[in-house]
């Protein structure tokens, strides 16, 4: 053979690889500051995202069956993991949050092998999508309310969703005029660049600004909260605490059920002509082992994203070699950036949060069910408020109750979370929106 038919060969062969990195990489500037901005909004130190970007995304590189799915944290499932783990540790005590958060996601990971060996994986077909709308979008909404305060530099004691709106409007006079202006400048960078760069690493760029800006001008001393100190290296060991698996086992079957209704769903979106079909048991082996690996190096629940696995596409990732350069890059951040990360400030993560949380919130999809489904258009509005309800602090849809929400004394009767209305006897098609 004509030794430059080798090269050419040689060079086409590798061509592919070379584009999964970079798109690795692209992935990785999306992925990372998100992945420690749903830390903050579970309550965990940010270091919690780092780790979750790491050991599932990696476990289900090798196990899954999409060829681009990224598997790290979600918005939804960082408000959930959030909701359970602040009733397990109310005091707030950082190692005691690490712990707990080890033993949801061991549940969690648990929960969904024993989905698979008892073959559940055909009920992705039974979920309901007008629930799960209503239900992201009243997530949603919990997110953004819950990272105003941090916008404003103001702190307030968590109640119930409408109690805490009224509250934060109270304190609005009291808000950090630098902290508000750093989180204007995040928001205005974000719009910006999505709208000029499509898929662009916007959050990474965001976060590197923040950070020369909060070394540079010193803005942890000029009143605007910082995230301080971050561990450096490899995660630690950590044992799940067997006392909380009865307080935790109603949550984390919510969870275990959002994680593998969303990864499924992403799975399934971004399959292309060729690519092997998304099989729904073998993705329930590959996030279990994901979760349960994790959990034991500190990372909080995780699930397939949909808008980390549309950079992949968009950045043309071909292969799971996309996530193990993903994974890469969170190892190297863990063992290289963490000192720099300590000069981040709360207002970015925030902004990035509530940019990327708005999303969950679909106005036109609640529209659509409404013409094609009156009755469950209605589900729809009811998962939205079992949202707010999960969020609320001594009262979440695992206990089946909802009292105090809306001002009800603690002898109301209990009401069934319509999370059971998930489930219907025959297949639920997803919505169409009306042309």
């Amino acid at each position: 053979m004509e030794p430059h038919l080798k090269t050419s060969k040689a060079a086409h062969s590798t061509a592919p690889l070379r584009l999964d990195a970079v798109s690795g990489l692209t992935a990785a500037a999306v992925v990372l500051p998100k992945a420690m901005a749903y830390a903050t909004v579970a309550g965990l130190p940010v270091a919690v995202g780092l780790y979750t970007a790491f050991v599932p995304m990696l476990i289900y590189a090798l196990l899954g069956t999409s060829r681009v799915l990224s598997v790290s944290s979600t918005a939804t499932l960082a408000i959930l993991a959030g909701a359970q783990v602040g009733l397990a540790v109310p005091d707030g005590d950082p190692e005691k949050l690490i712990t707990a958060s080890a033993t949801l996601t061991v549940l969690v990971g648990t929960m969904l092998l024993l989905a698979r060996i008892i073959r559940l994986g055909f009920l992705a077909n039974f979920i309901s999508s007008p629930v799960l709308s209503g239900f992201k979008a009243g997530v949603g909404l919990v997110i953004v309310l819950d990272q105003v305060p941090k916008l404003l530099g103001i702190h307030i004691a968590k109640q119930s969703f409408f109690v805490d709106v009224l509250n934060i409007v109270q304190h609005v006079p009291e808000s950090s005029l630098i902290t508000l202006a750093v989180a204007v400048v995040a928001f205005l960078m974000l719009i910006a660049m999505e709208r000029l760069w499509a898929h662009s690493p916007a959050p990474l760029i965001v976060v590197g600004v923040s950070i020369a800006a909060s070394w540079y001008f010193g803005l942890q001393a000029l009143g605007a909260s910082t995230v301080g100190v971050i561990p450096q290296g490899l995660p630690s060991f950590t044992l799940p605490d067997l006392a909380l698996i009865k307080q935790m086992v109603p949550g984390a079957l919510g969870i275990a059920l959002m994680s593998f209704t969303e990864t499924i769903a992403a799975g399934r979106a971004f399959v292309r002509p060729g690519d092997p079909p998304i099989d729904a048991n073998r993705e329930l082996v590959a996030t279990g082992l994901g979760n349960l690996a994790g959990a034991l190096l500190g990372a909080m629940p995780a699930g397939g994203g949909t808008s980390q696995t549309a950079v992949v596409r968009a950045t043309g990732g071909q292969s799971q070699v996309v996530s193990i350069v993903t994974a890469g890059a969170a190892l190297a951040t863990m063992l290289l950036l963490s000192r720099l990360l300590g000069f981040l400030p709360h207002a970015t993560l925030a902004a990035i949060v509530i940019y990327y949380s708005v999303g969950l919130i679909q106005p036109r999809e609640f529209l659509a069910i409404r013409k094609v489904r009156p009755m469950e258009f209605h589900w729809a509005l009811v998962a939205m408020v079992c949202a707010f309800v999960w969020h609320a602090p001594g009262d979440h849809c695992g206990n089946h109750r909802i009292v105090g929400q809306f001002g009800l004394p603690d002898r109301a009767p209990a009401r069934v979370c319509p999370w059971s209305q998930v489930w219907h006897r025959r297949a639920t098609p997803l919505v169409r929106r009306p042309p």
